[in-house]
């Protein structure tokens, strides 16, 4: 006869985690496809778009970190106008964190911030605005942003817009070489599916 163990399954245990695992959890790998460019123009303009994406990413993710914030002490509180009274704190603290070094901004660096305020929260600079003021100071804030070819409208489209599939490659290749700490996106994209899809594309940041 022969003597068998009662446990079938082979189960996973970890330092500090007295519960047994069937499985262990990996975190995903990239596998990066070289870069193809149509001229070296083209590829001046990518490395200028990278520049100016790690340079205003940490901007996006704090202001996504603040929101969530802001959205979780708010659920909290019930009286109307002591929820007021706090968003009114937090807009003076947020614009006393942002805006000096917001002003230092060009104007391709402040339309991809508003790309990658889209990417980290699901919602537009212009719908966030309208949420934290009034609808009349979201439309002032999109039209004086309009005087410099910004509009704070702008969604963050890497399926069909291929900037912003450039942004998301390069957020991307940061993410794994640890220059930028991750923090998923708030929009329902497959990076993956992107790179499929736009590989034979010449890369032509426009």
């Amino acid at each position: 006869m022969i003597e068998t163990d009662s446990l079938s399954t082979q189960y996973y245990f970890f330092e500090g985690d007295s519960i047994p695992r069937t499985s262990i959890e990996l975190d995903p790998v990239y596998v990066f496809q070289p870069l193809r460019f149509s001229s070296y123009k083209e590829k001046v303009r990518y490395y200028i778009l990278k520049r100016k994406t790690i340079k205003v990413y940490p901007y996006a993710k704090l202001a996504a970190e603040r929101l969530m914030e802001l959205t979780e002490r708010l659920d909290k509180i019930k009286s109307r106008s002591k929820r007021r009274r706090y968003t009114k704190i937090i807009q003076r603290y947020i614009e006393g964190e942002f805006s000096e070094e917001l002003k230092k901004l060009t104007r391709t660096e402040g339309q991809i911030l508003v790309k990658l305020v889209h990417r980290q929260t699901g919602t537009t600079t212009f719908n966030l605005v309208k949420e934290l003021r009034s609808g009349w100071r979201a439309f002032w804030y999109n039209t004086t942003a309009s005087m410099f070819d910004i509009t704070l409208k702008i969604e963050y489209q890497p399926e069909t817009v291929q900037e912003d599939y450039l942004i998301e490659d390069i957020l991307q290749r940061a993410f794994a070489s640890g220059r930028l700490e991750r923090q998923e996106s708030a929009l329902d994209f497959d990076y993956a599916v992107l790179t499929n899809k736009w590989k034979h594309t010449p890369l032509t940041n426009k």
